[in-house]
């Protein structure tokens, strides 16, 4: 680690301390022992491997930019959602994090168990809610205040929210996300418990000129049945499909009857830039192919075959003699 690297002085002065006496190989040995020790918090369990945590950063990133895309066309205003961190926190972190005050889903996402949370700061939420009722975007309410139509109306905005996250994680799980609840006060969820380890999405969203965060919630109880699908292997798998017979034989289909130019050299020649700009119509070139030799012929740009010159009836033509050697290596 570059962190544990000394510098020219400091190995110096280590040097000069051992040959002094001031310390001993021991002392170093001892030393160099007690740095290898880390405090490990229980109460903060790290759950997610740093593999793990990056796709679910991918999936989030992937889900940001579908979220971009579908705000934008519901507000018809400026939106930019992009992924700020991804962290694994207590619940009971997460809770004292957000305002007192707040919007947030709660949404279950079957098969798997459990419920997720959106939380979307209160600025963000009434900014969308005065587009959506015709107005410039501005946000001056409080959410505490939410009357039964407007909680509706943003009810109905996130639900259809939903499909851009069932989109985001299609590759990994098939997921159907459900609104379960609206809450504004976080000291009212009782989810699971304090000490439960959960994975925080924090999105910075910018709508118009009102911005805010909108923070995604997933315990490790709901992700804990696709965590091996989390790992680059398992990305790798699903990326690579297998072809299926009737795949393969259309496609051999159409290769096969895809057109290739044949080219028969007759053979070449070098003349100078003087002889190429006056030459005319009955001139004659001196090619460097004795009448005796084989042909080249090439499929494409490749030398693919020898031949010999002749005629077909009244047409000319050449005939194949022998596979070029080599010619497999240039394919």
């Amino acid at each position: 680690m570059a962190g544990d690297v000394l510098s020219q002085s400091e190995i110096d002065a280590l040097l000069s301390a051992i040959s002094t006496g001031e310390m001993t190989a021991e002392d170093v040995k001892k030393d160099e022992e007690t740095k290898k020790v880390k405090v490990y918090d229980f109460k903060r369990a790290l759950r997610f491997s740093k593999d793990q945590i990056r796709s679910l950063t991918r999936i989030h990133e992937n889900f940001a930019r579908l979220l971009t895309t579908f705000f934008s066309a519901q507000l018809r205003n400026y939106v930019q959602i992009t992924v700020v961190s991804v962290d694994q926190i207590p619940f009971e972190e997460f809770v004292r994090s957000i305002p007192n005050m707040t919007l947030i889903n709660v949404f279950e996402v079957p098969p798997l168990d459990g419920n997720i949370l959106m939380e979307i700061n209160p600025n963000i939420a009434y900014s969308m809610l005065d587009r959506l009722m015709g107005g410039t975007g501005e946000s001056h309410s409080n959410v505490d205040n939410l009357t039964e139509i407007e909680t509706k109306i943003m009810t109905n905005l996130f639900e259809r929210s939903f499909d851009n996250l069932r989109e985001a994680w299609e590759n990994v799980a098939e997921i159907d996300p459900i609104l379960v609840e609206l809450e504004v006060n976080p000291q009212f969820l009782q989810m699971i418990s304090p000490n439960e380890t959960v994975i925080v999405i924090s999105l910075n969203t910018i709508i118009g000129e009102t911005s805010g965060m909108i923070n995604i919630c997933i315990p490790h109880v709901v992700l804990e049945p696709i965590v091996p699908n989390l790992s680059v292997r398992y990305w790798m798998q699903s990326n690579t499909k297998q072809m299926s017979p009737e795949q393969q034989r259309a496609l051999e289909t159409r290769v096969k009857e895809a057109s290739l130019p044949v080219i028969t050299e007759l053979g070449n020649t070098d003349i100078s830039i003087q002889d190429f700009l006056t030459m005319q119509v009955g001139d004659v070139l001196q090619l460097n192919q004795k009448i005796d030799d084989p042909l080249l012929i090439k499929v494409g740009t490749l030398p693919k075959f020898t031949a010999q010159a002749g005629k077909v009836g009244s047409k000319m033509a050449v005939q194949i003699l022998d596979p070029l050697k080599g010619a497999d290596e240039h394919e």
